[in-house]
């Protein structure tokens, strides 16, 4: 890809999804844990990273929209795929590709804790990225830090392009 550089190769973030999986494991051991990817961004992630939490649990997905086709939060939260799953009880990891912002996740907290009567609800991020970091997201699980730039691959994109990439890049003006 053009206009690019890589952030993060394949083999890191193959490693960094291994360790997070070892430690999501450890803490939920014996308890009923449901993974909830907010699509289109999670879904390579958590393909990855529910393959190397070593449990039993459930998946489903959720849609929300607060991006569009921008390349930052509109602040407007639109929940347009509710989780299928009955959650009541349960210990919800909700994985995102990114946490940006922070008001997506911070909302999606309460809403499951709220709506959904969730035992817990802990976040799970790829990319904990605190430029624009709006409010206090409480990361349970990140497994990359960085301050700045615009991300594309592994789920993440740039106008619904460059998701399928295999590693991270951070795309130049």
């Amino acid at each position: 890809m053009e206009h690019s550089e890589t952030v993060f190769d394949r083999q890191a973030i193959a490693e960094q999804v291994a360790a997070l999986g070892r430690q999501i494991r450890a803490d939920y051991q014996g308890k009923p844990l449901v993974l909830i990817g907010v699509l289109n961004g999670a879904f390579i992630f958590l393909a990855d990273l529910a393959r190397a939490i070593d449990m039993e649990l459930e998946i489903d997905f959720i849609r929300v929209a607060s991006y569009g086709d921008a390349s930052a939060s509109s602040g407007s939260i639109v929940l347009r795929k509710e989780p299928e799953l009955d959650l009541a009880g349960k210990h919800v990891l909700l994985v995102e590709d990114i946490v940006d912002s922070g008001l997506t996740a911070a909302w999606l907290r309460n809403y499951f804790l709220a709506t959904h009567q969730a035992a817990s609800v802990k976040i799970c991020a790829l990319i904990d990225k605190q430029e624009r970091r709006a409010v206090d997201a409480q990361l349970d699980y990140a497994g990359f830090q960085i301050s700045s730039g615009f991300l594309v691959g592994y789920g993440l994109d740039c106008a619904q392009k460059y998701r399928n990439l295999p590693d991270i890049r951070a795309i130049k003006a």
